[in-house]
């Protein structure tokens, strides 16, 4: 083993069921880099890495720390080893302050007594080494995404950890909060912290990283230098052929308009107006983009769409017929479907299987169902069809949707969505999460949709997609539609000043 090789994964294999997860990796992590793993959802990227973190146990395989073997059983034994791991889900309290969540577990004591001051002292510590700007009296509930991913990473080292593993750190941070968690990953590096960042985001890797070793099905690929290799060359490697980023779109007839939104106000959850008299036209054949930093009434604005919030004020209209605040099931049946921002909570039974998620909108009807008795062999027919068709992973319909990688879970839905052929598609970030690979092919649904005669409401917070799959866009601020320009005559720069609500002379 060579020197600087911090740590040895030799050989290592895990299998669940007839699923082989990792298939003798072998993986050399170097003493103070930035070390990413890249593979397709489903790689074996994460069970790799929760073995390192000792969430599963090998059964194959053996581990190394600076060249002494060593046996990681639980998450335990890792932080004992100086190892931690961010979760792309976060595990916080949410009421309690970002001291109380760093303490928790690992609580300073004065006598017999709490020793809270104490704590803080060390936290502030840190935070002023890593540049990890964050308040240690808030409340979790009150702080942003990014914020809270700098209280895991407060925990990290508040327990002393050397290593620290990030599982799709960037998934859920906006462009600005992924600018400032790629400083602070250079921070911990410039303080002698190893870093292993799971990711499916090319420019980040190139942002970041130092080295990259690709995992497909389950084997390693290689390992490479990444100041060696185009992001191209990290996408192919990756997928196993040519991937294209940029999706053909052919020219098509737009039709009529068959979404209207007029003078919109929705309030969120906590009674404060977040649309705020908005103006929309969606037409048939078009990909109409929404672009906007999140928070400006995205969401709320497709709730009130989608029949799962009631607007304030305003009209919605569906080829023509009023839908604002009828039920979900009624949007539904007038050709409106969407996929979801959060495919756990509003996109999936986790706890049923992939069959039964992907014919959920028609497991009522003939041939599913007949005299009001589920015909299970229709069922899994039509759920291997649509698995096959959209390369959903592993490949078994009876497998709970839950035991699913993120990116798997997000094919189901757009698979089920797109096929029960609606009118209006509304795509709030369909790619979330996921590869190259699987991003190459959502794209290609959505336009194809569109190609068909579809209306698509796509909204992204990444302007490269925005950019690359619209037809027109639209950016949203404050609430409002700010402006709406033809996507082949705006930019990046453009876009963001709008964004940021400026305006453009």
């Amino acid at each position: 083993m060579a020197e600087d090789n911090l740590i040895k994964m030799s050989d290592i294999t895990k299998i669940f069921g007839d699923n082989i997860a990792n298939n003798k990796i072998n993986l050399e992590i170097r003493k103070g880099e930035v070390h990413s793993l890249l593979g397709e959802n489903g790689a074996g990227k994460s069970t790799l890495m929760n073995i390192l973190y000792g969430l599963y146990t090998a059964d194959e395989g053996e581990i190394f720390l600076d060249g002494k073997k060593v046996v990681i059983n639980s998450p335990l034994d890792a932080i004992n080893h100086k190892i931690a791991m961010v979760h792309q889900h976060f595990m916080l309290v949410d009421v309690f302050t970002v001291t109380e969540n760093i303490i928790l577990g690992n609580e300073p004591t004065k006598g017999m007594f709490l020793d809270k001051n104490a704590a803080k002292d060390t936290i502030k510590e840190l935070i002023d080494r890593y540049g990890l700007n964050v308040d240690p009296d808030a409340k979790v509930m009150n702080i942003s995404v990014g914020m809270q991913q700098r209280v895991e990473i407060l925990k990290a080292l508040y327990r002393g950890a050397d290593i620290i593993i990030f599982d799709e750190p960037t998934a859920v941070l906006t462009p600005q909060e992924i600018e400032d968690f790629i400083g602070i990953v250079n921070n911990l590096k410039a303080e002698g912290k190893t870093i292993i960042i799971i990711t499916h985001k090319l420019r980040e890797i190139k942002s970041m990283a130092d080295r990259c070793t690709i995992i497909r099905r389950g084997k390693k690929i290689d390992t490479v230098n990444v100041c060696d290799v185009t992001e191209q060359d990290l996408a192919n490697m990756m997928v196993g052929r040519e991937v294209v980023f940029a999706v053909e779109k052919p020219e098509v007839e737009v039709g009529e308009v068959c979404l209207k939104v007029e003078n919109l106000k929705v309030d969120d959850l906590d009674k404060r107006e977040r649309v705020r008299g908005l103006n929309l036209e969606l037409k048939k054949g078009q990909i109409l983009g929404l672009a906007g930093v999140d928070g400006n009434g995205q969401i709320e604005l497709v709730d009130a769409i989608t029949g799962m919030t009631a607007a304030k004020e305003g009209k919605i209209f569906i080829n023509g017929k009023e839908v604002q605040n009828k039920s979900p099931k009624e949007i539904i049946d007038s050709k409106l479907l969407s996929i979801p921002e959060d495919r756990q909570k509003h996109g999936l039974v986790l706890e049923y299987p992939v069959d039964y998620n992907l014919s959920i909108l028609r497991i009522k009807n003939e041939p599913l169902s007949k005299k009001g008795i589920l015909q299970e062999d229709k069922l899994r027919e039509r759920g291997q069809e649509l698995i096959d068709n959209f390369d959903i992973r592993p490949t078994d319909g009876s497998v709970s949707a839950g035991s699913l990688s993120g990116g798997n879970q997000q094919k189901v839905i757009i698979a089920r969505q797109i096929t029960e052929d609606p009118d209006i598609l509304i795509a709030v970030t369909p790619t979330r999460g996921l590869d190259v690979g699987a991003i190459e092919y959502v794209h290609r649904a959505i336009v194809n949709e569109r190609n068909k005669g579809k209306a698509i409401l796509l909204v992204s917070f990444e302007l490269d997609e925005i950019l690359n799959l619209s037809d027109e866009i639209a950016v949203i601020f404050d609430g409002k539609i700010v402006d709406q320009k033809k996507a082949s005559e705006t930019n990046e720069n453009e876009l963001g000043l709008l964004m940021a609500g400026g305006k453009n002379e």
